[in-house]
């Protein structure tokens, strides 16, 4: 009978993935954990010391960093498989998951089904000939090398495609292999695992094509099994069930899609939202039942496609997005940062940056040109993003597969700051209180039309002292509200004084939030 190796890599929630290792093993299957060295520590060992005596458990040899579309996410579940190959010499089927997948069909089914079907399943299309990829760059993933990260390190990323476009600084691929894309979510048998573990290590120069290509989690094991493998032996298609909004964002799916998720003719889902317990809990008695019987009909993308294409309301089976966007989702931190000086809350944001792994991004409620993703168009213009605040926000989430986030706010949107603290999520506020002068004022007054070159000099003086006020009344009302959780940073005290604000804000020692807080010239005008 068959007996699953699944491979996890996740990065978050390790309550959630001690339960989803216990599940998966409880009937004989194993499981190989990749968690991510930029997690928090005191997580890891968590899930290490809750699953030490389950011997159908074991962890990737080192944990690496990992980043969306780089090398770091093969790399990782590379290790990851050559931990199971060797742990678990029984297994006959190597399995990828994330933590936001979960079963929806019983064991019983799921060894069968495998038994029954002789083949690899994953999603394996021509590069080049098919229409996998529909916007965006295509031969740019692999004719030009990718040493930075597109979401954390954005103008290193761009400068370096600009740099390698400008003096014709392009590659050949491998002239033996024929490059495919797919889904990263696969189901392969142990013996194409281990050819292509025997691949990966004869054929060096493919794996120094691959670990500079851009998002080659779509591209290495779908070419490579295509390689290695005899077409006749492969099902090109996923085994775990996915769907894609019309703004190119996953599917969530909600307590509500129990009946639509059993009925699809796969053996996983993803996602599952964390605040689905319901959910959760039905397809965990449905995984452990083995009389369960299911009729499958396969119809999951089309009726989501007609329901969600009528502007339908309520709860039954997929919502419009800015329905189940409404609220961030009760997991997740929106860290703010609330400066009237913008150049200082950029500033600290940047070093932030530098020092932590967590997202973070500009003043994207007040100027038009932050650095966004493509999230369909309610990116697009100042309106739509605060229109439709949450949502936006929400696909941010989403798009860096985080539970936390950063953004910077001007002192002044306290509408924006009420919004967000009545949501469900977890709120901070950072405060940078700053010493502001004539001369900063009036550039102030300037810049937001209050005055201009030809104003007289005796209107922008008798203008200083109501600027003023309207900084210290947007402070004040920001104490007025008494949000919870706000720390507040100082220009007029020392940086070992903010260093405490600072660590309780991003969660980080005060050493390093000292570091931060010392920095030159932040508050340099």
């Amino acid at each position: 009978m068959a007996k699953i190796a699944f491979i996890l890599l996740c990065h978050k929630d390790p309550d959630a993935i001690i339960a989803q290792a216990k599940q998966l093993t409880a009937v004989g299957d194993y499981i190989a954990i990749h968690f991510d060295a930029s997690a928090k520590r005191e997580h890891f060992a968590k899930i290490t010391a809750a699953l030490a005596d389950n011997p159908n458990v074991t962890f990737a040899r080192k944990r690496i960093r990992c980043g969306w579309g780089e090398w770091s996410l093969v790399q990782a579940t590379l290790y990851a498989i050559e931990a199971a190959v060797n742990a678990f010499p029984r297994a006959t089927h190597f399995y990828m998951v994330s933590g936001d997948c979960m079963v929806i069909k019983s064991a019983k089914y799921i060894h069968e089904f495998l038994d029954t079907h002789d083949k690899d399943y994953i999603e394996s299309f021509d590069y080049f000939e098919s229409d996998w990829i529909k916007t965006g760059w295509k031969e740019e993933r692999l004719i030009y090398r990718h040493y930075f990260n597109e979401r954390t390190q954005k103008k290193l990323f761009y400068g370096s495609f600009a740099l390698q476009e400008k003096f014709g600084l392009t590659r050949e691929v491998p002239s033996d292999i024929q490059v495919q894309i797919g889904s990263q979510w696969w189901c392969l048998r142990r013996r194409t695992i281990e050819w292509i573990l025997d691949f990966t290590r004869e054929r060096k120069d493919v794996m120094r094509f691959f670990s500079t290509t851009w998002i080659p989690d779509e591209t290495f094991f779908q070419t490579l099994v295509r390689h290695v493998v005899p077409e006749d032996e492969i099902e090109c298609r996923t085994l775990t069930f996915l769907m894609f909004t019309d703004y190119g964002m996953p599917v969530t799916f909600y307590n509500d899609h129990y009946d639509l998720l059993l009925s699809q003719d796969f053996l996983f889902a993803r996602k599952i939202s964390p605040e689905a317990k319901d959910l959760k809990k039905r397809l965990g008695e449905v995984y452990a039942n083995e009389s369960a019987e299911f009729q499958i009909s396969g119809e999951g993308r089309s009726l989501f496609k007609f329901l969600s294409g009528r502007g339908r309301i309520g709860r039954r089976f997929a919502p419009r997005f800015w329905e189940t966007e409404s609220t961030l989702g009760r997991d997740r931190e929106l860290m703010i940062i609330a400066c009237k000086k913008w150049h200082v809350a950029k500033r600290l944001l940047h070093r932030i940056r530098q020092e932590t792994n967590v997202p973070a991004i500009e003043y994207l409620f007040s100027e038009e040109n932050t650095e966004l993703p493509d999230l369909g168009g309610i990116q697009s213009t100042l309106g739509k993003r605060t229109r439709h605040r949450r949502a936006l926000m929400r696909m941010l989430f989403d798009y860096h597969e985080t539970d936390r986030m950063i953004i910077c706010l001007d002192t002044a949107n306290i509408d924006l700051l009420q919004d967000f603290y009545s949501d469900r999520s977890k709120t901070k506020l950072l405060e940078i209180e700053c010493e502001f002068s004539d001369a900063y004022l009036i550039g102030h007054a300037t810049r937001v039309g209050l005055a201009g070159e030809d104003t007289p000099e005796e209107t922008i003086k008798s203008l200083l002292p109501t600027i003023r006020y309207d900084v210290t009344f947007e402070s004040d009302r920001i104490r007025d509200n008494d949000f919870p959780n706000h720390y507040r940073l100082r220009e007029r005290v020392s940086p070992e004084e903010n260093a405490e604000p600072l660590s309780e804000f991003l969660d980080i020692s005060v050493e390093k939030a000292r570091d931060i807080a010392a920095m030159e010239y932040l508050f340099v005008d």
